[in-house]
């Protein structure tokens, strides 16, 4: 009969850090160009907002110079800005801190 031998198991690695995913967030910028009207209807239209959120980031568009339409995963981010210029809205994105 054999004794069973002791196995040396490795620590796992404490120096790695693993960030958080930090969600992406859109931006809508002022522009002289669209009307108040129009900016509130991209939205309702590309976002499934109601009239009243709608209205509310349109107006944070035109009083505050951009408002922040959407936030979620890089891929989703980059579609939404894509949408938003292909209504002729002003749109980048950026990461949240």
């Amino acid at each position: 009969m054999t004794t069973p031998m002791p196995v040396e198991l490795e620590e796992p690695g404490v120096e790695e850090v693993i960030e958080p995913d930090r969600p992406w967030l859109v931006i809508v910028w002022n522009d002289p160009i669209n009307l108040m009207s129009y900016v509130t209807f991209v939205f309702q239209k590309l976002f499934g907002y109601s009239r009243e959120k709608a209205t509310k980031l349109m107006l944070d568009v035109h009083h505050k110079g951009r408002a922040i339409v959407s936030s979620g995963t890089r891929e989703r981010a980059e579609l939404d800005v894509f949408r938003l210029h292909e209504h002729g809205l002003w749109a980048t994105m950026e990461q949240s801190d």
